[in-house]
């Protein structure tokens, strides 16, 4: 087969074009269900330094660290030039990888947000979780989204430049992503290569109830990263409100949950938070009131629970 050489630079362009997204498309989907890919969210480990977490998390099982760079998270976002390098070399040493990170980001015109995606970059960090926006005083709620939709398009103009994907939470409540059509909405406009969502079951399911097959439907195109915890319902001083339990203890349907995503064929990386009471792990406390192996124990029991489930569905 003879091939012109206008015909050869044209696909060559065309590969070079697709290689510079793959390093942010999903591990090969297989139908023979391999285990997820799981972070542990190192909000939960602020107890440890960077070499300790690295280590435990390895020791447990996890194939990385969500590495928290934000206000009272592991690495202050005021220091990140200096600090994120080291925490990154200390885990990676360990054997585990460091390709997450959740901050506060909110905007491009933030220069110390724009400091940490730079430092991110340098450190061949993939996803970063940003903040939650709140909807604005005086302003309607769908002014609101139109404004963070452009926030949004204007961070995902810089991940493409610095080779990042940015990614917003679906989370219950009253800020901007408590209900799937809000997430939608800011992401319009965005590049989908480079700005997703951080899918969060717990949230969608205490937000969704039984619609939030339909959410997902709606999000799982746009799903980067995916947060696995679990809930139910209960009563507090005589008020009923949500509770996080350990997986598999809850309301979560994992099973119907895993079995779609495996249907919609995307196995995202994960990141595992445990907010039930790990005597102040579980906040992000530095200081803890039990003994580390309660921590640790609850970690490596979550996450198997997670793989056990993911494989059975």
């Amino acid at each position: 087969m003879v091939v012109s050489r206008r015909e050869f630079i044209a696909k060559s362009a065309c590969a070079a074009s697709l290689l510079q997204f793959s390093a942010f498309s999903f591990p090969d989907f297989s139908e023979s269900n391999d285990k997820l890919d799981i972070s542990i969210f190192s909000k939960h480990l602020q107890f440890l330094d960077y070499k300790t977490t690295g280590e435990m998390a390895a020791e447990m099982g996890f194939s990385g660290v969500d590495l928290t760079v934000r206000p009272n998270g592991h690495v202050l976002p005021e220091l990140v030039k200096t600090e994120l390098p080291k925490a990154v070399k200390a885990i990676k040493a360990s054997g585990v990888n460091c390709k997450m990170i959740t901050t506060s980001i909110e905007s491009t015109n933030n220069a110390l947000d724009v400091a940490i995606l730079e430092a991110a970059s340098k450190e061949q960090i993939s996803y970063y979780r940003t903040n939650w926006f709140k909807y604005k005083e005086g302003v309607s709620m769908e002014n609101s989204l139109q404004i963070y939709q452009e926030e949004i398009k204007n961070l995902g103009h810089l991940n493409e430049k610095l080779a990042l994907i940015g990614c917003y939470q679906n989370h219950a409540g009253t800020s901007v992503g408590a209900s799937y059509w809000e997430v939608k909405k800011i992401l319009e406009t965005v590049n989908k290569q480079h700005f997703g969502t951080q899918y969060d079951i717990r949230h969608a399911m205490v937000e969704g109830g039984y619609s939030w097959e339909n959410g997902l439907q709606l999000l799982y195109p746009n799903i980067k990263v995916m947060v696995i915890k679990d809930f139910k319902w209960g009563i507090v001083n005589g008020k009923w409100e949500a509770l996080n339990v350990p997986i598999g203890e809850g309301m979560v349907d994992f099973t119907k949950y895993f079995k779609l995503l495996k249907q919609y064929k995307i196995k995202p990386p994960v990141s595992l938070h445990l907010e039930y009471d790990l005597g102040g792990a579980e906040k992000g406390n530095q200081e803890i009131t039990v003994d580390k192996k309660v921590i640790f124990d609850a970690m490596k029991r979550d996450l198997n629970s997670v793989q056990k489930l993911w494989l059975e569905a």
